[in-house]
Parts: structure tokens; C-alpha cells; sequence
């Protein structure tokens, strides 16, 4: 399945969704924490939308499949 491009807050909403918080900003980038699978993950905040291989590497990163990722949306 092919992923759209999305808003940097727009992935900022589902990564919350399943239980990622915001812990600082450093520059441009949002740092969200997941205290239970201890995973790190940098957001580049920008007004642009979010290219196709930066938002597969975050949902990777995040421990889901395209599709999980899309019906959280």
C-alpha cells in the first residue's frame, strides 16, 4: 500500500494515538517518547508535507505496517 503525503501534525495526531508524547523541541524538530516500547522518534516540523520515504521511515520506526497507520488516521 502506498502512503500519502501528510501534515508533520497530522503524524504528530496518530503517533499520539497510540501512545507517543511530546517531550521537547530541539530546532525544527518535535522529539516524541513512547515510554513503553521506549522508542524515540524525531518529527521534522515544517509547513510542507512529509515526502513518502521520511513518513515510511517514521512508521517503521513507530512498529506498524502502512495500512495500521492509515486506519489510525
Amino acid at each position: 500500500m502506498r502512503l500519502p503525503t501528510l501534515k508533520p501534525r497530522e503524524v504528530v495526531r496518530i503517533l499520539k494515538k497510540i501512545g507517543f508524547t511530546e517531550t521537547r523541541k530541539t530546532g525544527s524538530h518535535l522529539i516524541l517518547v513512547n515510554k513503553e516500547s521506549r522508542k524515540i522518534i524525531p518529527i521534522p516540523i515544517h509547513k510542507k508535507d512529509m515526502k513518502r520515504g521520511l513518513l515510511i521511515s517514521i512508521v517503521k520506526q513507530a512498529g506498524l505496517g502502512p495500512e495500521e497507520f492509515l486506519k489510525l488516521r
